[in-house]
């Protein structure tokens, strides 16, 4: 899940740094991942997911609340940004439940269903316009999903329906980024997530929680991934000072490789030739929609 980045007009921007920053902080998300899947599998989603959220708070409030002050929690439409951040925790819990189920790489695959969806959503809600290439595009995603999920592939069906859950919410999620950006600022955007979701886990933990306690390495686990999302966040609103939207957003893609491999590499899961060509499809598709239109702006 990617910030709403600020941009700084005037300055002189250097893509190379941009893209190598959005292939670290994907490379973090991926990582995040496989250590949720970890965690997931020990323990309730809610503890997990809680305690990242509350590392992401923490981290904000203590880095960017001496320096932006009120404009931390000042909102403008703050319906939208409350039903935005709940959105993002939906998705949250989705994917954290999915993961107990289903290999890092395919869960992430299916995920990036929610970039097709809110271009296709976009269309008749934004008054966005998708040419030839965007339509051919999103068809050559969902086949490439649908290969991932055929009968045969030997996947989870609870797992598959949860990770359809995770790339629902994400979509409504990116939409409403879409339209809060016009009038909130990401510091306030970013804070009110990370509350939002600190107080929905807070609160599912109360009848979640078995109450078994995590381990120290574990818990220090809990604890990285709040830094790894909030240092990914970070990567990416720094990114999207350096290059163009439209140039950066191609590397996202990075996210489903490095998702496959890490799956691969600690729970040797490796995805059948069916899957790689839907997995490959995926990626092509959502980068090449990317890529157009960035060699199409005016």
């Amino acid at each position: 899940m990617t910030a709403i980045p600020d941009t700084e007009k005037g300055r002189a921007q250097k893509p190379l740094k941009g893209v190598a920053l959005v292939s670290i902080a994907v490379m973090l998300f991926a990582l995040a991942d496989v250590m949720t899947k970890h965690l997931t599998m020990l323990y309730a989603v809610p503890l997990v997911v809680s305690v990242r959220y509350l590392v992401n708070l923490a981290l904000l409030v203590a880095v960017f609340g001496p320096r932006h002050g009120r404009n931390l929690v000042r909102t403008n439409r703050t319906g939208l940004v409350i039903l935005r951040a709940v959105s993002l925790a939906v998705a949250s819990l989705a994917l954290g439940l999915a993961l107990r189920y289903m290999p890092v790489g395919e869960t992430v695959a299916i995920v990036y269903l929610s970039p097709f969806a809110v271009m296709l959503i976009a269309v008749p809600l934004l008054g966005e316009k998708v040419g030839l290439v965007g339509w051919l595009g999103a068809a050559a995603g969902f086949l490439g999903v649908l290969l991932i999920l055929r009968p045969g592939a030997g996947l989870d069906p609870v797992g598959a329906g949860l990770a359809l859950i995770t790339a629902a919410a994400s979509t409504v999620y990116h939409l409403l980024s879409r339209v809060l950006a016009r009038t909130e600022q990401t510091i306030a955007l970013l804070f009110h997530t990370a509350l939002i979701g600190a107080l929905v886990f807070g609160v599912m933990l109360i009848w979640a929680w078995d109450g078994t306690l995590p381990t120290l390495p574990d818990f220090v686990m809990m604890l990285a991934l709040g830094v790894l999302a909030t240092g990914g966040h970070a990567l990416f609103t720094s990114a999207y000072r350096e290059a163009p939207a439209s140039l950066l957003a191609p590397v996202n893609y990075l996210h489903l490789v490095w998702a496959a491999l890490l799956g691969w590499l600690v729970f040797a899961h490796l995805p059948d030739a069916v899957t790689i060509v839907g997995m490959v499809l995926v990626t092509a598709a959502g980068a090449g929609i990317a890529l157009r239109s960035h060699f199409e702006r005016p």
